[in-house]
């Protein structure tokens, strides 16, 4: 008996892992408010820890949870006075769904994340709370980790969060897809927040794991699904590029959870299938009329995919395209990269007279890849003090342990070398 129980919970828990913000977001739909909505969340899963046990799991557990959720909402908001003026919003939703219905609703269920993100990405809000609102409401991250990733107080993003929730609120903004009309001048700022998405996955800003693959999960499915609606080589690029990417995820980490750099992976565990896909979207994207930065940084990517080895990487390629993605969308980092790139073409001299040119101007001054960067083309060229130096400030700003352990690596072996 206890094994089942035990079966049971492992359920629960691994439906609260892989599926509590879909349901978090089925319920903004039809209660209409983020906090009822995530307290609702929060009951039906409290009530499912109480109930599966004796009661076993039923046929459709997402189903249950939404219903559970929505209705134990609905009482409290009955019981509560001071929210008796939601009880309009929410009075022509009190009948039951049921479970047979719930299964002819999927298509709702499995748009309701994207009309979530149209929401918290809707242009009366600021930049920096369409973000930190898809992080928090969308990917379910801690006010803290959508803090850390901002570099700001845990206090000071709890507010932020706050008043983004409160102009979705007076402002009625609506829990939907905008209209054809509205769809090209929001879709950039829905893009960006899915790719900074599928980066949190990929890279994290901070903690013990090099990835977060329920991250990048949601954020390629976000970008199938604007996709889907909306034909765009951006989006295109942007599906494209996350995939590419995410294709080297395996090769990635050792087995001990260490980095292991681009040029050292096992090509071989890179994910064909979703090679093949990126790639193929980048050759619908690119002559679509003049590409984007997505559709540039993807076919950036498709170069470093098509090279069996890296020794065969097509640097004269990249440069150029990193010189289009310049001219398209400049900045710090992409010049970086086109330093770093630069270097593997024309030599480590070449790479870190122009990181240094970057690193100059002070942009990049608290950006820890940076100064790593600047660290290996000083140790290819034997300047073991600037190396160790450069190596010890991108420590210093390095938040996740990983590189953290990679980069005192390397400290270690200039120190040995050094002896």
């Amino acid at each position: 008996m206890s094994s089942a129980v035990d079966s049971i919970t492992e359920n629960i828990s691994r439906l609260y892992s892989t599926q509590s913000r879909r349901i978090f977001a089925t319920l903004v739909r039809l209660l209409g408010d983020f906090d009822i909505a995530e307290e609702a969340l929060q009951d039906a899963f409290a009530a499912a820890v109480q109930q599966w046990p004796s009661e076993g799991v039923p046929k459709n557990p997402r189903a249950w949870l939404v219903s559970a959720g929505r209705f134990k909402a609905i009482d409290k908001i009955r019981r509560q006075k001071r929210f008796t003026e939601k009880l309009p919003e929410v009075a022509h939703q009190r009948e039951e769904i049921l479970l047979g219905q719930m299964e002819q609703e999927d298509h709702d269920v499995a748009d309701d994340r994207l009309r979530l993100i149209f929401t918290c990405c809707h242009p009366a809000l600021s930049g920096d709370i369409q973000i930190a609102l898809t992080l928090r409401e969308v990917c379910g991250l801690t006010t803290e980790e959508v803090a850390n990733a901002f570099l700001i107080t845990h206090t000071t993003m709890a507010q932020r969060l706050v008043r983004g929730k409160s102009k979705i609120r007076k402002a009625g903004i609506p829990y939907a897809v905008p209209a054809m009309g509205e769809l090209r001048e929001r879709l950039d700022a829905v893009l960006a927040v899915i790719y900074l998405v599928f980066n949190e996955g990929y890279s994290p800003s901070g903690g013990e794991s090099l990835t977060r693959p329920n991250l990048s999960a949601e954020a390629i499915r976000l970008g199938r699904l604007v996709l889907e609606l909306h034909p765009d080589p951006e989006a295109m690029g942007l599906l494209a590029l996350m995939l590419l990417h995410e294709s080297r995820r395996r090769a990635r980490t050792s087995a001990s959870g260490d980095i292991v750099l681009l040029d050292d992976q096992d090509r071989d565990l890179w994910d064909a299938e979703a090679i093949q896909e990126g790639q193929a979207l980048v050759v619908r994207a690119l002559p679509l009329g003049e590409p984007g930065p997505y559709a540039l940084q993807a076919a950036i990517a498709a170069v470093h995919s098509e090279a069996a080895q890296a020794s065969d990487t097509d640097w004269k390629q990249i440069v150029a395209l990193y010189d289009l993605l310049l001219q398209k969308s400049p900045s710090p980092v992409v010049e970086l990269n086109r330093a770093v790139a630069l270097a593997m073409r024309d030599g480590p001299e070449v790479g870190l007279s122009t990181v240094d040119i970057v690193l100059a101007r002070g942009t990049l001054d608290d950006y820890h890849l940076a100064h790593a960067a600047r660290a290996d083309l000083c140790r290819r060229l034997g300047k073991m003090r600037e190396a160790k130096e450069a190596y010890l400030r991108a420590l210093h700003l390095a938040n996740q342990e990983p590189e953290k352990r990679y980069l005192q690596r390397r400290i270690r072996e200039l120190d040995a070398a050094n002896s």
